[in-house]
């Protein structure tokens, strides 16, 4: 009789057992867990909403995209209005100097000393700065170009003269400077 006791309670909790997996399946009004379509259709929402996001990112990026070129083709195309600005003037004084009737050789002196103030100026303005190495400065590969090695009594491979000034806009060298160097001893 005690063996039927014991196989009635341990049925018993199988039974719930059971009924709890069949009501596991269903929602119910108590069970703080949303449906499967809950689910779903917030997942769906929260799809949209990142598509949106990403839609919205990658047209950002390629507005930045079109604008960067823009700005880049703008300064290729007026890189150089600022030198032409200051050019103008230096124009205009040898145009000047052209027109004049009777000229001397003071008048045109003058004239081309004021031309190349201006010129200096607009080269100053626009960073375009002058390579012109001194005797005895050391040979700078960078910045110089030795035409010639001669003879001399300073240290080899430094300048001796100066054929013609190199010029750089700003930390570019724009032409090397021409030089003769002294040959080793």
């Amino acid at each position: 009789m005690q063996d039927q006791e014991n196989h009635e309670v341990t049925n018993q909790p199988e039974g719930d057992a059971a009924a709890n997996a069949a009501n596991a399946g269903q929602a119910t009004p108590a069970s703080s867990e949303p449906s499967l379509e809950e689910q779903l259709s917030a997942t769906e929402a929260k799809l949209a909403e990142m598509h949106d996001a990403f839609m919205r990112a990658k047209a950002e990026a390629d507005n930045i995209r079109r604008r960067a070129q823009e700005d880049v083709s703008k300064a290729h195309k007026f890189a150089i209005e600022s030198f032409a600005e200051a050019m103008v003037p230096v124009r205009d004084s040898l145009e000047m100097a052209l027109k004049v009737e009777a000229p001397t050789v003071e008048s045109i002196k003058e004239g081309v000393e004021m031309t190349l103030k201006q010129l200096t100026a607009a080269f100053e303005k626009n960073r375009l700065v002058e390579v012109m190495p001194q005797p005895g400065d050391k040979l700078d590969p960078n910045k110089h170009q030795a035409v010639a090695v001669v003879p001399s009594e300073q240290e080899a491979n430094t300048v001796v003269t100066v054929l013609q000034k190199g010029y750089m806009i700003a930390d570019r060298l724009l032409r090397p400077a021409i030089v003769t160097a002294a040959q080793p001893k």
